[in-house]
């Protein structure tokens, strides 16, 4: 919404030397957002004055008309003679009314004005435009051609309103009131303490039985319609120069009178109208919901279909106006037309006005769903005081014979669905509760009625709400009214009291822990946002009954492709490297902790807490039962080198087996032991999958995968070639660590190494083997490497070689080498008895 603050002047006596940013502070402090402060005319010099084109002179043998004008600017220009002055534009005749900027004039933009030789003639000004003057678009995109009765020589600055602070405020789904020069002005009285003079305040005259039919046949979907009729336009008037000039600063584009007439009430009070040309009107107006796949042409050409939901302003013809969005073609208000024989002047001379209240929902719908946002339809989504129509049909009714020469009819329709004024019952005391400070009845009560509540009683108020003011519906939201008024700077910072001694949970201990483990190895945190579309399933090749695709989806999503909540942390990191990558930065290791969201498969419904005292645990319990499972996911992605080449030698590209190794990375932070093996799961290569498995409850249960990923996954998702990832549950390898993490015991006796190599069926896999040497070697066993897989003749068709390196240690003495020995052929003995594995040369 933008202010201009002369404009606002006219409703509060603001003292004289307030600048648009003491205004803006002002309102800032009552809990409006106010963007800028745009200062217009800046740097400004005159002298600009009103001019009148005595004589044109067409410039020929240029590649574009060129004109040579005389203009009277009066004894501006010192002399009293005409000025000459060469213009390339054609919307002005002689005698018309101009502006003209003289030598020694700035202009907007540090645009000095000096008399100059242009097509062979001197030029001792200009004839200007709005776009120069900084006035903005007014339709015409030509010069400015002023109305006849201006004088010659007047001072065009103060004419045209060009000096103005503007300021543009953002206002939020809940101020809809303060989408009008109206609600703007009462927040300004309120914040500088001084008298509002609320423009709604108008003479109405009472409805009767003789104003233009109109029938309702939704009255939820329309509950106010007011109809007026002014006859006798003239339809050659032109919108007044105050009028455009407020609607520019407004950031509006002036049309026609009459339309200029609604923007502006509509800018006043808030009140969204509409004229319709009377003439075009065929029988009574009537509001109703469309029929399914009706069709409609508006005001901006376009033939649109509708839905049963949206509201539709008809006649005997058929619908024409979108009701709160948008007019029709067919009423249209006419431009003036003259005849070129005759003289005559038609156009529009008899119009309806309708000013009325729609339902903010059905109007929110309809133009999201046609893509047709309006300023009728931001005010009516944000809420329309329904007793302003009243008085916005009034006060356009009242310009239209002021400045058209209408005549207003006697006929006044006004039909309202039956309601009750909104009360809220309230403790005096309850702002002291949520704020908490003392705040004090009578404090509380003169601040609602500054925001024009009644309020009535003593120690437990009862408030009847304005009925610009929607918003407010319970306790809490009067309260914020209280609090913004009183300032939220004089809110009391008081440090919350910290227990000693907790610090972080086990939880939080373990994720931080996870983190500092990934980024020692190089991986970088990457987070996404929780949001995913469920095409990305498919990209994935999640089969159809995956326990992924079952999403939580958002009421009022952020965007429509991701509109729900996600169930891996996948497609975020994925995108991350996609994005990366095709800036430049090839060679990546990602990883993201984070929540993924399970759907319940009874959905819950949310109770809403107190925020006057703390919830109990059951109000809490209920809470959480109705959200879904939140369990914490961790995830990496890798591609390009893992290694770089240098000096040092070749690098190493990443691959699946340092997706398996960042696992065991986490799983050795939670104290958990991690059991690998060869699995297949939706986006991973079939044979370069590794499926992690922990035990819980005596029960291995699959946490996670790690590897390659599928061809067709990094094709469809435009990933880098050979890209791999990880992911698991983190809370689940958390469960099935210890409760705290061991420090190992350093030897201080040397290490016995043995070295075994041992032939295994190829269909068996290594872990197995591993599993099995660990266990027979025992205790005496430190660690265990692979250090070499080989697969040919050597060993046999459908044979491999599988070489492990065995370090043996004991805390309290230096082995014998029968001691290491004994337990290596433990070892392999047991890996015999399990996976039939052989000693290579045996």
């Amino acid at each position: 919404m933008r202010v201009p603050l002369s404009w606002l002047r006219e409703y509060v006596d603001l003292p004289a030397g307030e600048t648009g940013r003491d205004v803006a502070a002002k309102l800032v402090d009552a809990g409006l957002e106010v963007e800028t402060v745009e200062q217009l005319g800046g740097g400004l010099k005159g002298p600009l004055v009103v001019g009148q084109v005595r004589s044109i002179e067409e410039l020929e043998g240029f590649r574009k008309p060129i004109r040579f004008c005389t203009v009277d600017v009066g004894s501006a220009n010192g002399t009293g003679e005409p000025q000459e002055i060469v213009c390339g534009a054609r919307n002005f005749s002689v005698g018309d009314k101009v502006v003209v900027v003289l030598p020694g004039a700035v202009l907007p933009g540090d645009f000095a004005i000096a008399s100059r030789k242009t097509y062979g003639r001197t030029s001792h000004g200009m004839i200007c435009s709005g776009d120069e003057l900084g006035m903005g678009d007014d339709g015409t995109h030509g010069i400015i051609v002023l109305p006849h009765e201006h004088e010659v020589g007047t001072d065009a600055i103060k004419l045209l309103e060009l000096v103005d602070e503007v300021l543009d405020i953002d206002i939020t789904p809940d101020r809809g009131y303060c989408m009008s020069m109206r609600g703007v002005a009462r927040e300004a009285a309120t914040a500088y303490g001084l008298p509002l003079r609320d423009p709604a305040l108008l003479d109405v005259p009472a409805p009767n039985s003789y104003g233009y039919a109109v029938k309702i046949d939704d009255p939820r979907g329309c509950d106010h319609f007011t109809a007026r009729t002014v006859t006798g336009l003239d339809p050659e008037a032109r919108s007044p120069i105050w009028l455009t000039r407020r609607l520019q600063k407004a950031g509006m584009r002036p049309i026609s009178l009459a339309v200029d007439i609604t923007n502006y009430v509509m800018l006043e009070l808030g009140q969204p109208l509409h004229a319709y040309d009377r003439s075009r009107i065929d029988g009574a107006i009537g509001v109703r919901r469309a029929e399914q796949g009706e069709k409609f042409t508006t005001l901006d050409g376009v033939k649109r279909t509708l839905d049963s939901e949206d509201l539709v302003i008809t006649d005997n013809s058929g619908p024409i106006g979108l009701a709160g969005v948008m007019g029709g073609a067919n009423t249209e208000i006419a431009d003036s037309v003259t005849d070129p024989v005759t003289g005559a002047v038609t156009g529009t001379t008899d119009v309806v006005v309708e000013a009325a209240h729609f339902d903010s929902v059905s109007i929110s719908r309809t133009a999201r769903r046609l893509k047709l946002s309006s300023e009728a339809s931001k005010r009516f989504e944000r809420g329309v005081d329904p007793q302003a129509a009243a008085a916005a049909a009034q006060r356009t009714v009242d310009l239209l014979v002021l400045l058209a020469g209408g005549t207003a009819e006697a006929g006044v329709t006004a039909l309202t669905a039956p309601g009750a004024p909104r009360t809220i019952a309230m403790s005096a005391d309850h702002p002291d509760k949520v704020a908490g400070m003392d705040y004090g009845r009578e404090t509380v009560v003169r601040r609602l009625q500054e925001v024009g509540c009644d309020v009535y009683g003593q120690d437990e108020l009862v408030v009847t709400v304005p009925s610009w003011r929607p918003d407010l519906a319970e306790p809490n939201d009067l309260a914020e009214e209280v609090i913004r008024l009183e300032g939220y700077g004089n809110l009391p910072s008081t440090l919350p009291q910290v227990p000693s001694g907790r610090g972080l949970t086990a939880r939080q201990q373990l994720h931080r822990r996870v983190g500092r483990a990934l980024a020692g190895a190089g991986y970088v945190e990457a987070l996404s946002y929780p949001f995913l579309g469920e095409g990305v399933f498919d990209q994935l090749q999640l089969p159809a009954h995956d326990a992924s695709r079952q999403v939580v989806k958002l009421v009022n999503p952020i965007s429509d492709e991701e509109p729900a909540l996600r169930t891996t942390l996948l497609p975020g990191l994925l995108g991350a490297l996609r994005r990366n990558d095709s800036r430049g930065s090839h060679d990546l290791a990602l990883f993201e902790t984070g929540s993924v969201f399970r759907a319940a498969a009874q959905p819950g419904v949310a109770v809403r807490l107190p925020v006057d005292r703390r919830p109990t645990d059951e109000e809490i319990a209920t809470l959480n039962a109705a959200l879904p499972a939140q369990p914490r996911y961790a995830a990496v992605v890798l591609a390009g080198a893992r290694e770089q080449a240098g000096w040092w030698g070749k690098g190493r590209p990443a691959d699946w087996a340092d997706a398996v190794q960042a696992a065991r990375s986490l799983a050795v932070e939670a104290g958990a032991e991690l059991v690998v093996r060869q699995g297949q799961y939706g986006p991973w290569h079939p044979g370069r999958c590794a499926e992690l498995l922990v035990t819980l409850d005596g029960v291995e249960t699959v946490i996670g995968h790690a590897g390659e990923l599928h061809p067709r996954v990094v094709k469809a998702m435009g990933l880098p070639a050979r890209t791999s990832a990880m992911e698991l549950d983190l809370d689940r390898l958390a469960a099935a660590g210890g409760e705290a993490l061991q420090a190992p015991r350093i030897s201080s006796f040397p290490v016995a190494t043995q070295d075994v190599a041992l032939i295994v069926d190829a269909s068996v896999p290594a872990a197995a083997v591993e599993a099995a040497l660990r266990k027979g070697a025992g205790e005496l066993l430190e660690s265990l490497r692979l250090f070499d897989v080989f697969e040919g003749e050597q060993v046999g068709a459908g044979k491999k070689s599988l070489a492990y390196a065995l370090r043996f240690r004991a805390a309290d003495r230096t082995l014998t080498a029968e001691e290491s020995t004994a337990a290596r052929d433990a070892a392999v003995a047991l890996a015999g008895e399990r996976t039939g594995a052989v000693l290579r040369g045996a």
